[in-house]
């Protein structure tokens, strides 16, 4: 029987329980610890997990040896420093989305990791979905032919999480729909089309609905109430083109809150068929034997996406595979999402 590995999860928010909750389901991991600034939730969540030891202080959980991996969940302007000395501490590293603030500092998470000779895993557990799997599987393979054009599509009519707290103070968040939401899409266009050298951005992003934040008109609020006393200074609307070289080019379009119908997928479009994910029924559009046809992909569709993200961090952990998502690739979609927000600031197209 092989040996557990004790897991230490920073962050005893919404997406630390859904970590916690994903760990409980592995047979290799073992919930060892919990830390939080917020005592009382951390007493609650600790008894909810079932979590022997709690810290309020994260340095304090990174000091203890018996931890061997840390799953960070906290919020995006913590990240950087958390992860780093979480390698610091010798432990590998399971770094929610996004990176970071910004390319910079994802640089320095990265310096650190092979600083320490640990393992870093980032959180773009969309691309857990046995559908990506199985479109990513057709590009491998040459179904698509050589893709040329992605649709990025990913509208929430009225989404913004938080108002006033965190979510919508850009010094803490780095953005607003842009890095929250769109940054998984964004790496399930890259992973999925295997195009990881975007060159060239021309975008806008607007704020619409959020300011005067009284006037927001909204039926429910992830990570709400809202705080009116709060800021509200991100973006809750982008779109744009990028360019990867002349080979292919990315066109997004993402919302917090707009007047649209929600919708959200991505569509890969190839000299030999085309496809999109995200809407439920994956289908190429293609030709057989000369005829034009619909091929349908089939794969089961339940899985608990959190849980195949965090067994595939033990496994790495352990020798017995890779990380789900790289340093290197959260790396990429950083420096892609820097790139945005300069070309929106310049009113310019701008390089990657």
């Amino acid at each position: 029987m092989s040996k557990k590995i004790k897991i230490g999860i920073i962050g005893a928010g919404s997406i630390g329980s859904v970590h916690a909750n994903a760990y409980a389901t592995l047979a290799d991991a073992e919930l060892y610890a919990l830390c939080d600034i917020l005592p009382e939730r951390l007493a609650e969540k600790a008894a909810l997990h079932n979590i022997g030891k709690t810290y309020e202080n994260y340095e304090d959980l990174l000091a203890d040896p018996q931890i061997e991996a840390v799953s960070v969940c906290v919020p995006n302007h913590l990240h950087a420093p958390i992860a780093i000395a979480a390698f610091k501490a010798g432990k590998h590293v399971m770094l929610e989305k996004p990176m970071t603030l910004n390319a910079k500092l994802g640089e320095d998470i990265l310096a650190a990791r092979d600083q320490a000779g640990k393992l870093l895993q980032m959180g773009m557990v969309w691309r857990q979905t046995p559908e990506a799997e199985v479109v990513k599987q057709a590009v491998d393979a040459g179904r698509l032919g050589e893709i040329y054009q992605i649709r990025v599509k990913l509208i929430r009519r009225r989404g913004i999480p938080g108002m006033g707290g965190w979510f919508t103070t850009k010094a803490m968040s780095g953005g607003g729909g842009l890095i929250d939401i769109a940054v998984h899409f964004l790496d399930l266009a890259m992973w999925t089309s295997g195009l990881w050298e975007p060159s060239k951005v021309s975008a806008k992003t607007y704020a619409k609905f959020g300011s005067p934040m009284k006037d927001y008109k909204y039926v429910n609020m992830w990570a709400g109430p809202p705080n009116y006393d709060g800021v509200f200074d991100v973006d809750d609307y982008a779109t744009g083109l990028v360019r990867f070289g002349d080979k292919a080019t990315l066109v997004f379009e993402v919302a917090w809150a707009c007047n649209a119908e929600p919708e959200s997928y991505i569509e890969l479009l190839g000299d030999k068929g085309g496809v999109k994910v995200g809407m439920g029924d994956t289908t190429i559009l293609t030709e057989v034997d000369g005829y034009i046809a619909d091929v349908k992909l089939d794969y089961k569709a339940e899985r608990d996406r959190f849980a195949a993200e965090l067994d595939k961090f033990l496994l790495a952990i352990q020798g017995k595979g890779e990380v789900a998502a790289s340093g290197e690739e959260g790396l990429v979609t950083m420096r892609l999402l820097d790139a945005i927000y300069k070309s929106s600031e310049e009113n310019a197209e701008v390089e990657v």
